[in-house]
């Protein structure tokens, strides 16, 4: 990976992708990260026990750290392996099955950048929670997408809004905020609630969660669990019981007051060490 050396003086940022299986989405996710961004990045990649030829392929990629799991570490231990090498003042986390835009990790860094209070930043996309959503799409094919999301870039420019939560298949921030409230929580195994719980400690040290409305990313959806809509539910179930037993809440009305009732931020209770 032959980053452009005009970009070389701006700060690192560190993008973390986590596979099992599903080389195509893998292989198309990251050529699409080749070809979108310019900036000044390392790919970290963390294997979890991947079976269909995926190892021996982000073996070809030259300067890509591959972190090789003989066993599934779920998102989050997947993710905290990723944090605890990764050399950047700025983090992304990113699905394997997401494919990135023109103009995408600028964008997200802007408004990163743009106001200290600002904790998470996450781009809209057509398979995310609700908050994030934009359905339905116009595109059909992968070069219509690009198109739509150029024109939302410039549509859009420089436009976020904040939000109570931000989906984990794309999020960006500060290496300072895991200094300060650690990685994610891996009791929600192998997946699930990882990224709600991750954005309530952030809001607990009273940083923002931002949407950049210019930025779009396509993302196919949960294709690690859709071969068994059983068992992806039973994850589902068993990760949501997991978030309201560590809470202590009964449901999702009772986020909002949770916030504010945990502040301020207690480091025994609330970090999660890598």
């Amino acid at each position: 990976m032959d980053n452009n050396d005009q970009f070389d003086h701006t700060p690192l940022t560190s993008i973390i992708i986590l596979t099992r299986n599903n080389l195509r989405f893998t292989r198309d996710c990251i050529f699409s990260i080749y070809q979108n961004t310019p900036e000044n990045y390392e790919l970290i990649i963390v294997d979890n026990g991947s079976t269909d030829g995926t190892l021996h392929f982000l073996k070809s990629l030259g300067k890509a750290i591959i972190i090789e799991n003989e066993q599934n570490r779920g998102f989050s231990g997947g993710c905290n392996q990723g944090l605890s090498i990764a050399n950047g003042e700025n983090i992304v986390l990113l699905n394997n099955d997401t494919i990135v835009t023109n103009g995408w990790l600028a964008r997200l860094l802007w408004q990163l950048n743009k106001d200290d209070s600002i904790g998470i930043v996450g781009p809209r996309s057509n398979f995310v929670i609700p908050e994030q959503l934009i359905s339905p799409v116009s595109y059909k094919t992968m070069p219509q997408m690009h198109l739509f999301a150029n024109e939302r870039a410039l549509e859009y420019e420089k436009q976020g809004e904040e939000v109570d939560f931000l989906s984990g298949l794309c999020m960006i921030f500060k290496r300072t905020l895991i200094d300060t409230i650690g990685g994610f929580d891996e009791r929600f195994y192998p997946g699930y609630y990882e990224d709600a719980d991750f954005c309530i400690r952030t809001k607990i040290i009273e940083k923002k969660l931002i949407v950049a409305n210019d930025v779009f990313i396509h993302h196919y959806g949960s294709s690690s669990f859709k071969r068994n809509k059983k068992v992806h539910k039973e994850i589902i179930d068993e990760s949501k019981k997991s978030f309201f037993d560590k809470w202590n809440i009964k449901d999702n009305e009772h986020l909002r007051d949770l916030v504010i009732l945990e502040r301020p931020f207690n480091r025994q209770r609330h970090y999660i060490p890598l």
